[in-house]
């Protein structure tokens, strides 16, 4: 029998995960990439790249990878904010960087020229080619002291106190959802998007005192960061659990921890966007600097400041270690954070 070409057909996508496995595989034989959580951003960074390549038609292979396959791959991205997929300046270029050096290693591997289409995409995009410098990455918005300690009142007081079954307030299943969805991005680090995307199983409860209650929560990845587990602060875990038992007694359907209906379906970006915003300025926080984002920047500081190592710290936040330098330049200031 002849053996033809297609007995010898490459798999979808082989090329681009061997390549990836190659380079990964130098860069821990010479000590460049150790940490866990960084090998686990790049993996992810990698796999949507690849999944982008293999969905096109014809496949985008390391060969034929030119400019205007990385500018279409880019504007695929851009505007899926609601997804948390969109390219930042900064990430476009951890991202086009991490491709320059795969597509480099595979060519030196295999002896043939190195394709420098990332190279030459990023020097033509002068928004992502500076985005690392310190004007393209200012200092974090966050809560001062006070700030954060009277949020946290105001939204700890939609839990019920003992002898209260119903809390102080009497909020509606919608409101107490806003509440405990800023709380985590408050008490553990979340993005909006993170907070959209969890299920019902995500948080691990423990017994605190007689009952139990929420001390970590299970993020999935979604393309731009691993998943991962997050630490929930106490008063951010007691609320979580109240909205539990909330939404079991309303027979809330679906499995996400936080729907935006009684049947279930999934919370919108622009939905949860306003209610977060509604949440902040209800507690007479002015969040137009940073949006709800400064509660995540907020949490990481405040594990910083307590001795949390920076690889822990970027872990729980589901970003690179390189990533955590703007933190550490508010360190070495005066700033307060809680």
């Amino acid at each position: 029998m002849s053996l033809s070409l297609p007995l010898f057909h490459e798999p979808p996508g082989e090329s681009h995960h061997a390549a990836f496995d190659l380079w990964l595989a130098a860069q821990q034989e010479n000590g460049a990439l150790r940490q866990p959580s960084s090998i686990a951003v790049y993996r992810d960074m990698w796999g949507s790249f690849t999944a982008w390549c293999l969905g096109q038609s014809p496949t985008v292979t390391l060969a034929s990878l030119d400019t205007s396959d990385l500018s279409a791959f880019q504007q695929a991205r851009f505007g899926m904010k609601s997804d948390d997929l969109s390219l930042s300046p900064r990430y476009a270029l951890r991202l086009l960087r991490l491709i320059d050096r795969v597509l480099r290693h595979h060519a030196e591997a295999h002896g043939t020229p190195a394709n420098a289409a990332a190279s030459e995409w990023i020097a033509t995009q002068p928004e992502v080619r500076y985005a690392d410098s310190a004007r393209a990455d200012p200092l974090p918005e966050f809560l001062s002291v006070s700030e954060a300690r009277h949020l946290i009142t105001f939204l700890s007081s939609a839990r019920p106190r003992p002898g209260d079954r119903h809390g102080q307030l009497a909020l509606s299943w919608q409101a107490l959802r806003n509440r405990v969805a800023v709380a985590l991005q408050l008490g553990a680090g979340l993005t909006p998007g993170d907070v959209r995307l969890l299920r019902l199983d995500a948080p691990t409860s423990q017994i605190a005192g007689r009952r139990a209650r929420p001390w970590k929560v299970a993020v999935p990845g979604n393309g731009n960061s691993p998943a991962r587990e997050a630490p929930i602060a106490p008063w951010a875990g007691e609320l979580l659990q109240h909205w539990l038992n909330v939404r079991a007694e309303a027979s809330i359907a679906g499995d996400y921890l936080f729907p935006a209906t009684r049947t279930g379906k999934p919370w919108s970006k622009e939905a949860q966007y306003v209610a977060a915003k509604q949440v902040l300025e209800d507690a007479g926080i002015d969040a137009t600097g940073g949006g709800s984002f400064l509660l995540r920047h907020t949490f990481a500081l405040r594990q910083l400041r307590r001795g949390a190592k920076l690889d822990q710290v970027a872990h729980w936040l589901g970003i690179e270690p390189e990533a955590m330098g703007k933190y550490q330049r508010v360190l070495t200031g005066p700033a307060k954070v809680i």
